[in-house]
């Protein structure tokens, strides 16, 4: 992580720590856009019905219709290109963070220590999200589960954030008491 000239790490979101890192941040597939899209698309077919039911509108008709399509289909896909953009998880030294956007007004943060992860899994199943390449991550906490539907290749991103999690000395299992940094259980096993 590149630091300012005075000193400090530079934030890559408002919520982040002075003394914190970013080390992953990830979004879900650009599927989750799919009913946006399909609605926007209808925006030039609405456009253009006009001019195609009366021809006397001729090919000027036609164009106008397309265009002011093209705009009504674009206001009706950019809610979900904006709760998709700006939906995403943070990986940090510290914690993770799940940053939802659900529309242009609604916004919910949630965040977990790294420390209170038991496990973390993957699933993938059926044929459009073998296909298309997203599935389901799954995170056991001491106090539940914390399912994200829809993220892009989560083989992928389940290994780099156990690899994280290893790096950092924590180690997932499904007894909480096991749940300490390395070195403390090496500590622990030598004082035995």
């Amino acid at each position: 992580m590149t630091e300012q000239k005075s000193g400090t790490h530079s934030k890559y979101f408002a919520d982040q720590f002075d003394d914190e890192e970013v080390l992953f941040v990830f979004r879900k597939h650009p599927i989750v856009m799919r009913k946006g899209l399909i609605l926007g698309l209808l925006g030039p077919l609405i456009g253009v019905i006009p001019s195609a039911l009366d021809t006397s509108y001729g090919m000027k008709g036609f164009t106008i219709g397309l265009f002011a399509g093209l705009a009504l289909g674009l206001i009706v896909f950019f809610p979900s290109w904006i709760g998709w953009h700006f939906s995403v998880f943070i990986v940090t030294d510290q914690r993770f963070l799940q940053i939802k956007q659900k529309g242009l007004f609604s916004r919910s943060v949630s965040d977990l220590g790294l420390r209170q992860i038991q496990s973390v899994s993957y699933e993938v199943s059926g044929i459009q999200e073998t296909l298309l390449g997203f599935g389901t991550i799954i995170m056991r906490t001491y106090v539940g589960e914390i399912v994200i539907h829809d993220v892009h290749h989560p083989a992928k991103i389940q290994k780099r954030f156990v690899g994280i999690l290893r790096d950092m000395g924590i180690t997932t299992s499904d007894y909480p008491g096991s749940i300490m940094p390395q070195s403390e259980m090496n500590e622990q096993i030598e004082e035995a």
